[in-house]
């Protein structure tokens, strides 16, 4: 059972993670275009974009559904050395 303090949480999650997805693209965009003079193509941006918009879809059903996505910060006793 999911809850509406969670589910805010985790839209708020989905959230930050397409715009910083997003960013990467801008600034390898602006990079490529800045240092080597090369343009991006508009269906290369178009594709990552679609890219982005897979993973957003695939979190917001994990979210849903209650599927782990990646667990980074979690159980406790993911990184322990001596056994407990």
């Amino acid at each position: 059972m999911i809850s509406i303090g969670g589910l805010l949480l985790g839209l708020i999650n989905i959230a930050i993670v397409v715009v910083i997805l997003m960013l990467v693209g801008a600034i390898v965009v602006w990079f490529l275009q800045w240092i080597f003079q090369v343009a991006v193509p508009w269906n290369v941006q178009r594709l990552y974009i679609g890219v982005v918009a897979l993973i957003a879809l695939y979190m917001l059903v994990a979210l849903l559904l209650g599927f782990p996505v990646i667990h980074l910060i979690g159980r406790a006793d993911a990184w322990r050395i001596l056994p407990a």
